[in-house]
């Protein structure tokens, strides 16, 4: 298992589908195994960055949840 320091992304209030892009190029810099914690708006953001994601071969877990937002962890995956 690799284990590196966790990066952040803040997304709330970023539109789709630039959330999702921005979640892209993020993980774009990281090894498979790194984390990555973003949070972002419930509703269309959150749906479309996870489903987006895990179609991608990421791993994705919701860790928080507030009314309006949400903290995910996505493990980068080896594509």
């Amino acid at each position: 298992m690799i284990s590196s320091p966790v990066n952040g992304l803040d997304l709330r209030g970023t539109p789709c589908p630039l959330n999702y892009v921005r979640c892209r190029l993020a993980l774009e810099e990281l090894a498979p195994g790194d984390s990555l914690q973003v949070f972002l708006d419930k509703g269309e953001p959150e749906e479309m960055v996870v489903s987006g994601l895990i179609g991608e071969g990421h791993n994705v877990e919701v860790i928080k949840e507030d009314f309006s937002w949400v903290k995910l962890m996505v493990i980068c995956s080896d594509s």
